[in-house]
């Protein structure tokens, strides 16, 4: 066992009796650190694990998970949780452990090393080609689990390894393999810290996913709840509300109508059809609730029928906006209005997750985008259906590629005859100027400016990133922050509230606490949300805040003035503004104020608060082309 990583010792920790408990802690939690990544280094073999596991559960299959030690408990765990998390049968997931049950509480000598006891153990349970084995080692060479995994390939079994060394010997003799190397423990030899945590976060990705692929979830939603004591009535009636939009007299009259059938209740109300029908759709998408809703019905000339029976149409012209990115998603319902502001009429409003293909996947992007769409429905009390137009603007949908992959995905869902996809800034021109034309600048975690001429004539400035750009971001501004107030903590300038203002925010105690904030796993986002600090000095007057908003904002209107000479604009042109730095009024006149100096002038200027408002105004445009 000398050559395993698992069993080595750590570098860090070769003085660990030695250190005050404070500097234990951060060891330990340092080291932990480097676990997420490990795992997340697996993640294709994770995937395909995910795909292999629900495919044998659905065709009648099991899962079996078999190890020894804290691999076996692991197991044992990750098993008996899924049938009260999921509603699945006790015996659809299965832990074994060496030594028995006996095994879970006290160490049994030698259960481990017998090769014979993992053969008996899995014929006990008359494992068969229909299953999946799950083979856990740290070592990647415990002999109780290596039987077990030939054993598991000799019966038609598919089988994998989960190991924490390269190079172990399970590894060649699984089906696939799953190595997250975490390195030597901080005491070493003792799996059960970052090798366990490794092991558990593997097998939470392994039977969630499956979960989630056999649909027992909706969004992010446990919906195969059955409601047997009060305590799940109420958490029934809570998922209806969240998913729908319901209040919750409404919720429970939903439920009771639908024999307290969480899945039907949702089906019946997404889709706006009957309990008898919603029961129908799902036996048909194998208990996939977001399939139910948005496959076509069997009664009816579209499908769609309220509870009562009685269908109610959606408006004929009605128009959906979508505004998606990296942090979430809002769909926008509505109506032509003349006599409301803007000349529309809001009916419905939907959020989900994130839809940037390139920071989520494909399948989050479009799901988070089906999602808002049917929550949108739902709180216009309509049953979904195709609309007369669609706009999408989203993070990441900027190349013709990604606005395919886009637009096959609303010929699958029939959202709409007239579906327009166009990059997220887009949207901030239809919302925030005249006819759609001018320039809009972002100023959120990122920064970037995008313009359009009349004649659909486009340009950008900026959007770089981190490392290359995003000048006059959430993000530049607390990195200056808190690089102006180290240099005051050293003395190369004069002092600043900069700092004690940043550290309160922290709630840190000294500036050399920075080094540990800012390097130990802070994201772009924690960092930028430190951007408000900065504004809120510089506005009470110090030198050094004051200087760091004002190159900030003359960023920014660089970019604007890029993109406005790029089109060929004058002095003077419209221009929008967005994200949450320039949600303080401060930084806009900062903004402002930086334009004239380069001797331009925005005119209008405005602040969009809500761009998939602009996705409706340009869905409005497309169903008079299309009509």
């Amino acid at each position: 066992m000398d050559h395993l990583q698992t069993e080595a010792r750590n570098p860090a920790s070769t003085e660990l009796d030695e250190i005050s408990s404070l500097q234990f802690v951060r060891l330990m939690l340092g080291e932990d650190a480097a676990v997420v990544p490990a795992v997340a280094s697996q993640a294709e073999a994770l995937a395909r694990g995910v795909e292999v596991i629900a495919g044998r559960l659905r065709a009648g299959g099991r899962l079996v998970y078999i190890g020894a030690g804290t691999s076996g408990r692991l197991g044992v765990l990750d098993a008996s949780e899924c049938p009260p998390t999921f509603n699945v049968p006790p015996g659809l997931v299965v832990g074994l452990i060496a030594g028995g049950s006996g095994a879970l509480t006290r160490a049994i000598e030698g259960a481990e090393d017998n090769p014979e006891f993992g053969v008996t153990d899995l014929k006990g349970i008359a494992l068969s080609a229909a299953d999946v084995l799950v083979g856990i080692a740290t070592s990647g060479r415990t002999p109780y689990v290596l039987s077990a995994v030939d054993y598991a390939r000799s019966v038609g079994a598919f089988t994998i390894g989960l190991s924490c060394n390269p190079g172990a010997e399970i590894i060649s003799r699984v089906d696939l393999a799953i190595t997250p190397v975490v390195g030597p423990e901080v005491l070493s030899g003792s799996t059960r810290l970052k090798a366990g945590t490794a092991t558990k976060l593997v097998l939470n990705v392994l039977s969630t996913g499956a979960m989630v692929k056999l649909g027992k979830t909706y969004g992010n939603l446990m919906v195969d709840v059955r409601a047997t004591n009060e305590k799940l009535r109420v958490r029934t009636n809570r998922i209806v509300r969240e998913a729908t939009g319901l209040d919750h007299t409404a919720a429970d009259r939903l439920l009771e109508t639908c024999g307290r059938e969480l899945k039907t209740a949702l089906v019946a109300q997404l889709a706006g059809v009957s309990a008898d029908d919603a029961r129908d759709r799902l036996q048909r998408t194998n208990g996939l609730v977001r399939a139910a809703i948005t496959t076509n019905g069997t009664n009816g000339k579209n499908g769609h029928h309220h509870k009562n029976g009685h269908a109610k149409a959606a408006p004929e012209n009605v128009v959906l906006g979508i505004d998606g990115g990296g942090t979430g998603t809002v769909a926008l319902l509505a109506v032509p209005d003349a006599g409301a502001e803007g000349g529309w009429r809001l009916l419905g409003r939907g959020e989900a997750g994130p839809s940037n293909r390139h920071a989520v996947g494909t399948d989050a992007a479009l799901a988070a985008l089906n999602e808002a769409t049917t929550k949108a429905f739902a709180a216009a009390h309509l049953p979904r259906a195709s609309v007369r137009a669609a706009c999408l603007g989203l993070a990441g949908a900027g190349r013709p590629g990604d606005q395919e992959i886009v637009r096959e995905w609303a010929a699958r869902v029939r959202l709409s005859a007239a579906v327009e996809v166009v990059e997220d800034a887009a949207l901030l021109l239809a919302a925030g100027t005249p006819d759609g034309v001018g320039v809009a600048v972002v100023a959120g975690t990122g920064s970037m400016a995008y313009g359009r001429r009349a004649d659909g004539t486009t340009t950008r400035a900026g959007g770089w990133g981190p490392l290359l750009g995003d000048e006059g971001s959430g993000y530049s501004l607390a990195l200056a922050g808190l690089r102006a107030a180290v240099r005051a903590a050293d003395g190369r300038i004069a002092p600043t509230p900069l700092t004690e203002r940043l550290l309160a925010a922290l709630k840190l105690a000294r500036p050399q606490e920075l080094v540990e904030f800012v390097y130990r796993g802070c994201d772009r986002a924690a960092l930028a949300a430190l951007a408000p600090v900065v504004l809120d000095v510089a506005e009470e007057g110090d030198p050094a805040a004051d200087h760091i908003v004002r190159e900030a904002a003359g960023e920014l209107a660089a970019a604007a003035a890029a993109a406005a000479k790029a089109l060929g604009f004058g002095a003077s042109f419209p221009v929008a503004l967005a994200g949450g730095v320039f949600g303080a009024g401060c930084y806009r006149e900062r903004f402002r104020a930086a334009l004239a100096d380069r001797g331009l002038t925005a005119d209008p200027l405005s602040f969009v608060r809500e761009p998939a408002e602009g996705a409706v105004r340009r869905a409005f445009g497309r169903s008079v082309r299309v009509s």
